[in-house]
């Protein structure tokens, strides 16, 4: 049995390509849990209320499941690439009743997007969560998560 011994920049550039595909991994969600000693429909109308506070717009609501998306745009960014329209930012939200009914539990996902427009029109990549999305986020679990 022979052994082959690599090259030091072939050993280098299976280093670094190990590295970049475990930081690409990572997610890129931001994720937050509340509680409510609240009852599931008073903390649905909490949410409801507060994504209309921070300026999102309701993308879709599910009241049997108690579910909410929201999305807000930022027209604020911009990047040198000719393709690039803008930023949104989009949180859901899932409101579950906890143990016995005792405690209800509010999750909301928080994540980012870049807008581009394409050929086939517009296209959305998923980047880290902004730092507007997440507090939008801290704040819907804090004003109704308690």
């Amino acid at each position: 049995m022979r052994t082959r011994v690599l090259p030091r920049t072939q050993l280098r550039a299976g280093l670094l390509l190990a590295v970049t595909l475990t930081a690409c991994g990572r997610t890129m969600n931001s994720s937050l849990t509340g509680t409510s000693p609240s009852a599931v429909p008073d903390v649905f109308e909490c949410v409801k209320n507060q994504l209309k506070a921070l300026g999102y717009s309701q993308t879709s609501i599910d009241a049997e499941a108690n579910r909410i998306a929201a999305k807000k745009y930022d027209e604020t960014v911009r990047r040198p690439d000719t393709q690039f329209r803008r930023m949104v930012d989009r949180l859901e939200i899932e409101i579950a009743p906890g143990a016995e009914g005792a405690v209800t539990t509010l999750e909301v996902t928080a994540r980012t997007f870049a807008e581009l427009t394409t050929q086939r029109g517009p296209t959305e990549q998923q980047e880290r969560t902004s730092v507007q999305a997440d507090s939008a986020a801290q704040a819907v679990v804090q004003q109704c998560g308690r």
